[in-house]
């Protein structure tokens, strides 16, 4: 499984881009930047978006690749999925055609460049050639996180979440598990702010270690970049080395 990483981070700085992954070049998880980082053919390519929630720094390259799509004569529609609560609102509150228009009827109703598919949580489903399951973490709005596999390799991604439970639960005993995508927006000291946001912070991740699939490494995402050499120094001292900071632009092997 190859895992590239399109943008690692919590909001947009001087080039930092807000998160977004591509799992073997057909699946998002995640589209906060997506057209700042593939050229024109390689969006193309995209077949499916597993999207987390519908904040911005993680749907706008979604709404950047919609227009691509439109313009530049896709072959398919990309096939937005996620959990209800979280389809109904990028249906309403983003492609509304207020915000952004709406590329699921665009060029028309019957051949759009944009669908959506809900998917069920807590249940596995198959997503182009991968395993997904959607389990809620805990957050300000609804946001999932995913164990995604593709049968033999695979990795779990935390969304959006301060301390949680059920998705370590859902993953740990799983064999296929190769890492953990975790968050970590702020520094330990911004405690308050985290809490208050329902992110992560070094402190909280310290505590999270043991509820993790054990063994295996966890790459931290979604720093804001205000922060970043303050929290990437806190993160750099937990876990034995374990914890490690994903890089922008890298491909991982899984």
């Amino acid at each position: 499984m190859k895992l590239r990483v399109l943008g690692a981070f919590g909001s947009e700085g001087l080039g930092q881009r807000p998160s977004a992954f591509l799992v073997n070049d057909r699946v998002l998880v995640d589209a906060g930047s997506v057209s700042g980082a593939l050229t024109v053919p390689e969006q193309l390519e995209v077949e499916h978006a597993l999207i987390s929630h519908s904040h911005l720094d993680h749907v706008t390259g979604l709404a950047f690749l919609s227009e691509t799509l439109a313009c530049c004569g896709a072959r398919r529609p990309v096939t937005v999925a996620s959990t209800e609560p979280i389809v109904d609102a990028l249906k309403k509150s983003v492609f509304n055609n207020v915000v952004w228009p709406d590329f699921a009827r665009i060029p028309d109703a019957t051949t759009p460049v944009l669908k959506y598919r809900t998917l069920v949580e807590e249940a596995e489903q198959r997503v182009g050639e991968l395993w997904v399951t959607p389990v809620a973490v805990t957050h300000t709005v609804p946001t999932v996180g995913f164990v995604i596999h593709d049968g033999t390799r695979g990795f779990v991604y935390s969304g959006d979440t301060g301390p949680t439970q059920a998705l370590w639960s859902a993953a740990r005993g799983l064999t296929s598990i190769r890492a953990v995508i975790l968050e970590c927006a702020f520094p330990s000291r911004l405690a308050a702010l985290a809490e208050a946001a329902r992110h992560m912070t070094p402190a909280l991740i310290q505590r999270e270690l043991d509820k993790l699939p054990p063994d295996v490494p966890i790459w931290i995402y979604h720093v804001k970049p205000q922060f970043f050499e303050e929290t990437a120094d806190e993160l750099s001292r937990l876990g034995g080395g374990r914890v490690m900071m994903m890089e922008q632009d890298k491909t991982y092997s899984l």
